[in-house]
C-alpha cells in the first residue's frame, strides 16, 4: 500500500512537472455562425505557426499547443471565453479577435490577469487607445482607414452625393463615422446615414437609397450584411458604385453578393495575398493543409503568432529557461520588430504598428466578372495616430 502511495505520488509530480512544461497560444475569432469564414484565417493561420515553432520550443524544454475558441463574434460569447482563457495559466498569448466589439470587453478580462492579445484584424482606435499593456494589433485603424475610403470615393470616384448605412457594430459604426468626417471635408453631401442591424431585407434602406439619389453607396458593415445588401441593391435595379471598408474583404462577400458584386470598392487592412511576396510559401502550405485558399488575415495573423512566440522565447531566456510569467510576455511583445511575411512590423507605445498599411480595392470592375479580391487600385503607408 505504501508503494502504491509513493508510486502515485510521483506520478502526479510528473503530471505537474509536465503541466508547467506547456505553453498554450490562444485563437479568439468565430469559428460557427455567419462570420466563420474569417475566423477561421486567424485559427488557421496562428496553426501554421505553431506547428513551425514547436520544435524549437521542445528544444527549450516545452510543449507548444494551440487552443482554439469560438467567440461566435458575439461579445458576451467572447467575454464568457476570455474568462476561460484566463483561468488556464499555460496561455501566454491570444491572437484574436476579428471584430472590435468583441475585442475590446474581452481585452478588458485579459489586462486582469496580464495576458497579452495582438489582434490581425480588429480596426477600432478603441481597441489601442485604451491604452492597456495587453493589447496589440497588427493591422491599421479606422480613423485611417475610413477616411482613405472617402478619400478614394471622392478624389477618384468623383463621389458628391453619398448615402452611408452601416450594421450598428462598434466596427461598422465607428468606419463610418470616420468616413463621413472626411467625405464632409472635402465637400461631399451625406444624403443618407443609416445604421441597422438587419441582415436580410433591405428593401426599406433601398427605397431611401432610390429617393435620396446618391451617386456612391458606402457600406460600413461586414460581408454578412453587406453581401446581401448589394445583391437586393443590385435587384433593384440600382447599379452605382458601392464602397466599403475591410469587413469587404473576403471572398465570401462575392459569394453572398453574387453578380451583385460588380461595381464594389473596398478599402482593406489585411491586403490580397499577391501583396505580400514573402507569403508565398505560406501561401502554397495554408492550400496544401486546409485544401482552401489563404487571405491577408492568415497571413496577419501567422505574424501575430510569430511576434507572440518570438516574445515567449525571450521571456524564458530572461526568465533563465523558466516558465515566464504572462506579463513579461507582454512587455516583450511590446519590444519585438518582425520582419515578417506581411511586411515589417515594430509596434508603438499603445500596441499600433507604427507604420499600418492600407490597401483600396475594386471587385467587378469595368465590365470584369466580381472575383476576390478584385484589382488593386493603390498600397498606402500611413503612421498609427498619436496618443490620444
Amino acid at each position: 500500500m505504501k508503494k502504491r502511495a509513493i508510486l502515485a505520488a510521483g506520478v502526479l509530480v510528473l503530471g505537474m512537472a509536465s503541466a508547467q512544461n506547456v505553453i498554450k497560444i490562444a485563437t479568439a475569432s468565430p469559428l460557427s455562425g455567419a462570420q466563420a469564414a474569417s475566423g477561421e484565417l486567424i485559427k488557421n493561420g496562428t496553426q501554421i505557426a505553431i506547428e513551425a515553432a514547436q520544435a524549437r520550443f521542445k528544444a527549450l524544454g516545452f510543449e507548444l499547443q494551440l487552443v482554439p475558441t469560438d467567440d461566435q463574434a458575439n461579445p458576451d460569447t467572447g467575454v464568457a471565453n476570455a474568462n476561460r482563457i484566463i483561468n488556464d495559466p499555460a496561455i501566454l498569448g491570444i491572437v484574436g479577435h476579428l471584430n472590435s466589439g468583441v475585442a475590446i470587453p474581452s481585452s478588458e478580462v485579459y489586462a486582469r490577469v496580464g495576458v497579452a492579445m495582438i489582434s490581425p484584424a480588429n480596426t477600432n482606435p478603441k481597441v489601442t487607445d485604451r491604452k492597456l499593456a495587453v493589447t496589440n494589433r497588427v493591422c491599421g485603424r479606422d480613423d485611417v482607414q475610413g477616411p482613405a475610403g472617402a478619400d478614394f470615393a471622392v478624389k477618384t470616384l468623383k463621389s458628391r452625393k453619398i448615402f452611408v448605412i452601416n450594421d450598428k457594430t462598434a466596427y461598422g459604426q465607428g468606419l463610418a463615422e470616420f468616413f463621413v468626417k472626411r467625405a464632409k471635408e472635402l465637400g461631399a453631401q451625406i444624403v443618407g446615414d443609416v445604421g441597422t442591424e438587419e441582415k436580410a431585407n433591405f428593401a426599406a434602406i433601398i427605397n431611401q437609397i432610390r429617393l435620396a439619389r446618391p451617386d456612391t453607396v458606402y457600406v460600413g458593415a461586414t460581408y454578412d450584411m453587406a453581401g446581401p445588401f448589394a445583391r437586393q441593391l443590385r435587384a433593384a435595379g440600382i447599379r452605382l458604385p458601392i464602397v466599403g471598408g475591410d469587413g469587404l474583404d473576403s471572398g465570401e462577400y462575392v459569394r453572398l453578393a453574387g453578380p451583385g458584386a460588380v461595381n464594389t470598392y473596398y478599402t482593406a487592412v489585411g491586403g490580397p495575398v499577391s501583396a505580400f511576396p514573402r507569403a508565398r510559401a505560406f501561401v502554397a502550405q495554408y492550400k496544401a493543409k486546409f485544401g482552401k485558399d489563404s487571405e491577408g488575415t492568415a497571413v496577419l495573423s501567422f505574424d501575430a503568432a510569430n511576434i507572440i512566440l518570438n516574445a515567449i522565447e525571450a521571456a524564458i531566456k530572461a526568465n533563465n529557461g523558466k516558465l515566464p510569467e504572462r506579463a513579461a510576455v507582454a512587455a516583450e511583445i511590446r519590444k519585438q520588430k518582425l520582419s515578417g511575411i506581411s511586411g515589417d512590423i515594430e509596434f508603438d507605445s499603445k500596441g499600433d504598428p507604427k507604420v499600418g498599411t492600407y490597401y483600396v480595392l475594386g471587385v467587378g470592375i469595368a465590365g470584369a466578372a466580381p472575383s476576390y479580391p478584385g484589382r488593386l487600385f493603390a498600397t498606402l503607408k500611413i503612421p498609427a495616430p498619436a496618443a490620444p
